[in-house]
């Protein structure tokens, strides 16, 4: 076995996308990364594979401060990669502060880590990956309608994306930073929103277009407007829309908020998969 890093995204691309493709709605995240790292999206990624005879064995990605995202293309040889994986990191001396992947594979990796470096791990969040393929037409419509998110939402949208992250314990972004984010997205015609009587209710972006799905993201209503089923009604709305375009939409959730997860199924998403992000070494 060989772990080789990649300077050339293109190149990276070349090794990778063959088996990304084929599993194009369970590693949308790592696609999604890599296709924004080769329009230079992001500074100094690291791309890594291990590889055996020519085969793929494994896949590393990290944009920092990003966490690492790891796929074992081999479920076979995932203690030997693994071994390797962390062996060459702590040698090249790569930093890591986080690990998100799959839970199972997640978990292997921080256990390991903790085992070479003394490092403990602990959980960030507990994520289940669902795809949606076709909305429930039975299920029943808060009062509203959706619309794309012009340049006079920026502040609204600005607010509640500092909300957001704060709810769902993300790293709190800097005013100008958020303001960036969200110049870009309205640019890029990615967030919803949705109205009733005229009122701004609720939001969702579609985020990592791909060949055939797109993923549905940054879902959230203000705490006075909750209970009231507005963000289960757009994303609904909103998704049945995006599978006019896409074959699929896929969104994350968070593992230990029952009512989302319950909420997504009724419009239609089935998990795909656990996924997991773990913090490596104490906590800041």
């Amino acid at each position: 076995m060989r772990f080789q890093i990649y300077e050339s995204a293109e190149n990276f691309y070349e090794k990778a996308i063959p088996f990304l493709k084929e599993n194009e709605d369970k590693f949308s995240l790592f696609l999604g990364v890599l296709e924004r790292i080769r329009v230079g999206g992001y500074e100094n990624p690291l791309m890594a594979t291990i590889e055996e005879d020519g085969e793929l064995i494994a896949l590393f990605q990290m944009t920092p401060p990003h966490p690492l995202n790891i796929i074992f293309v081999d479920p076979n040889k995932i203690e030997a990669s693994t071994d390797l994986g962390i062996e060459e990191i702590i040698q090249r001396g790569i930093h890591i502060d986080s690990i998100i992947s799959v839970k199972e594979w997640a978990m292997h990796f921080a256990e390991k880590w903790e085992e070479k470096t003394g490092q403990p791990h602990s959980l960030l969040m507990d994520q289940g990956l669902y795809r949606l393929d076709h909305v429930d037409d039975m299920l029943k419509a808060s009062p509203g309608s959706w619309r794309l998110a012009n340049d006079k939402d920026a502040p609204l949208i600005e607010s509640w994306l500092s909300q957001f992250e704060g709810d769902t314990g993300l790293p709190r972004s800097a005013k100008e930073d958020i303001a960036q984010r969200v110049e870009a997205m309205l640019n890029a015609r990615e967030v919803f929103l949705w109205e009733d009587e005229g009122e701004i209710v609720s939001m969702m972006k579609k985020a990592r277009p791909s060949a055939h799905g797109v993923t549905v993201s940054m879902v959230f209503t203000p705490k006075e407007k909750r209970r009231k089923g507005y963000g289960r009604t757009m994303v609904a709305a909103c998704s049945k829309e995006l599978l006019k375009e896409y074959d699929f939409c896929v969104l994350y959730t968070d593992m230990l908020n029952p009512t989302s997860n319950k909420i997504y199924q009724e419009i239609g998403y089935q998990k795909l998969l656990d996924s997991v992000h773990l913090q490596l070494g104490e906590t800041k």
